[in-house]
């Protein structure tokens, strides 16, 4: 097949981490006989520098005609200033919204081989496989926002149907793996969260009675995640609990550096981004961890290209390449660290001696 893919490398790592990510799919792309077109485009904090924007319209145009995006990270300690009136996330909220994609989805798949970097004892880690759906475009984040000499304030507000929709799509995937979808709120204190429970427990009731849900308020479900983790197979969320809960179980992988994500919509078009920032402080030097960007491709392969069995494959090769011990610096710190383009050579190597899926395509 063709496929048009924007890539916006951001800031920091940004980068390095798409540039191993885009090569991994030009293998992939090589070896399953498909054309894959790659065009940069300004995002976050170099944008900011270069356009005065950090979602220049052009940018956006670009994403709204591909057929997926891939991201890298934005914003860095030269656009900090929490008072400045353009920020580099706002690009990335921007995008989220002017694309339309309300549901964030992090899969937590520890491998074996780095369950030693994880703070986490291992016999916790095991077995874990996981994957928190977080809504996107709504709360508090998206909400009005006042500042006075005396004080601040942010309104936090979510409709019905966007409670609706990102339910569904948990209880979808839910349908596919274990059955079973945890809802997180606070409803013993916030009535968005009541909205929340209420409308969760009616769309598991009336569209998905082959679903088992249940709810958890996050205080409890903050400690739950990391004293039990295997109980969990889908966890649904608000946007602000949800930016807390998987920089969280990150930590259970290891390494924010493995874990990748995906934004996505009603349509084929989907954001997709490791889970970690720019790291302005190894910027530059080829020591990121590539793997959360690389699998991060695959996920863009299965959710916008329909390429599962390429998807597989990608997943396959990160797989051996952990199991070699190929390893960054993050998950490497007394040991021999691999560079950031190492790593992918390592991935781009293993794709081609993936035998674990079809025949090629005629």
């Amino acid at each position: 097949m063709r496929a048009d893919i924007a890539v916006l490398s951001g800031d920091g790592i940004g980068p390095e981490v798409t540039a191993a990510a885009v090569a991994v799919l030009q293998a992939v792309a090589h070896r399953f006989r498909h054309a894959f077109d790659f065009a940069a485009h300004d995002i976050g904090g170099i944008a900011i520098d270069r356009h005065g924007d950090p979602l220049p319209p052009p940018t956006l145009a670009a994403c709204r005609r591909a057929d997926a995006v891939l991201l890298g990270a934005v914003g860095g300690p030269q656009w900090s200033d929490p008072n400045a009136s353009v920020r580099p996330e706002q690009g990335l909220l921007a995008l989220r919204k002017g694309l339309g994609l309300y549901a964030n989805l992090r899969p937590v798949q520890p491998h074996p081989a780095t369950l030693g970097a994880a703070p986490i004892k291992a016999h916790l880690l095991s077995g874990v496989d996981l994957v928190v759906v977080r809504e996107l475009t709504g709360g508090i984040y998206f909400g009005d926002k006042t500042r006075t000499d005396t004080g601040a304030s942010d309104l936090c507000s979510y409709s019905v149907a966007e409670v609706e929709r990102v339910v569904r799509r948990a209880c979808a995937l839910a349908r596919l793996r274990r059955g079973h979808v945890t809802s997180v709120d606070k409803a013993n204190v916030l009535e968005t969260s009541r909205l929340w429970r209420e409308v969760a427990a009616r769309i598991a009731r009336d569209e998905f009675p082959d679903v088992t849900l249940e709810h958890q308020l996050v205080d409890s479900m903050a400690m739950h995640l990391l004293s039990k983790p295997r109980a969990y197979d889908v966890i649904v969320t608000e946007n602000m609990f949800g930016d807390i809960l998987t920089d969280e179980a990150s930590m259970l992988a290891g390494s924010m550096g493995l874990l990748p994500s995906a934004s996505l919509g009603d349509g084929r078009i989907g954001l997709y981004e490791p889970i970690h920032g720019s790291a302005p402080d190894i910027a530059g030097r080829g020591v990121a961890n590539p793997v959360g960007a690389i699998l991060s491709g695959a996920l863009l392969l299965r959710h916008s290209l329909g390429l599962e069995t390429e998807a597989a494959c990608v997943e396959q090769a990160v797989a051996a390449t952990l199991e070699a011990g190929v390893f960054s610096a993050d998950l490497a710190p007394n040991g021999r660290a691999a560079g950031t383009g190492e790593v992918a050579d390592a991935v781009i190597e293993r794709i081609a001696a993936v035998s674990r899926v079809p025949e090629l395509r005629d």
